[in-house]
């Protein structure tokens, strides 16, 4: 393992998401015992599941919040006491390897080799099949193209560029996207390793609806719309997950 310069303090938002944890937190064991990552916060926005119960026996630091996913990660961003901060939604599995990739891309940043940078992983679905390769690659050419990458993409970024950009907005919903787009194409890289998600929420909302409707939020708020005149494009289940409160329809600017 290369010299790490730095080490990764770890940011998980969570509501209701007992099953998905798990695996979430089995993958980083490996970094964990090595050293690489030396702190693991999970931020919960209300959960009446067994959410905190499966944080508990992990052993890991929990904070406790109103739920929000961009109010959670900046919670979790204030209380993180390391230098890298790595910020991970839950169902979101690294393949191993992934924290050879990220010491080797923290050192350059580090030593001054590559200016200060952000960097996610590949998008890359569990399940067999055509559909999955499918939806890989319309994230992946939206990815190399405008440099947006999703939450389950994780997001690796030095605590100075993170402050810097002034951290994750309080927003509900794309928050990912609104830091990606601050960060800019320049300090955003996709790195050699892959982040693992589960594609249940394609499935069962249909493989081409769920894709094609997220790239058409991603079109209308590049274009300026707010995540609340985008809310009613999301399913209830998803909008509850997000604590976005949409009872309102949106309309047009």
């Amino acid at each position: 393992m290369p010299f790490r310069s730095a080490m990764i303090s770890v940011v998980i938002p969570t509501l209701n998401c007992e099953q998905s944890l798990a695996p979430t937190l089995a993958a980083l064991i490996p970094a964990a015992v090595d050293g690489f990552v030396r702190e693991v916060i999970v931020v919960d926005g209300g959960s009446t599941d067994r959410t905190l119960l499966v944080a508990e026996n992990a052993g890991v630091d929990i904070i406790e919040t109103s739920a929000g996913r961009g109010h959670q990660l900046r919670a979790g961003a204030k209380r993180a006491r390391f230098p890298w901060l790595l910020f991970l939604h839950t169902g979101t599995e690294l393949a191993p390897g992934w924290d050879q990739v990220a010491a080797n891309f923290m050192v350059k940043v580090d030593t001054g080799r590559i200016p200060q940078s952000a960097a996610a992983f590949r998008f890359r679905l569990m399940d067999e099949g055509w559909r999955p390769r499918l939806v890989e690659q319309a994230v992946g050419l939206r990815c190399a193209i405008l440099r947006l990458t999703c939450g389950d993409q994780g997001l690796l970024i030095p605590r100075g560029l993170y402050d810097q950009i002034g951290g994750f907005s309080e927003q509900s919903l794309m928050e990912d996207l609104d830091v990606a787009r601050r960060l800019g194409r320049r300090r955003l890289r996709i790195l050699a390793a892959d982040a693992l998600t589960s594609s249940t929420g394609e499935a069962r909302n249909g493989w081409a609806k769920r894709p094609l409707r997220n790239e058409a939020c991603l079109a209308l708020y590049a274009a300026g719309f707010s995540p609340q005149r985008l809310a009613w494009m999301y399913p209830r289940a998803e909008r509850n997950a997000a604590a976005l409160d949409t009872r309102e329809r949106p309309t047009l600017p």
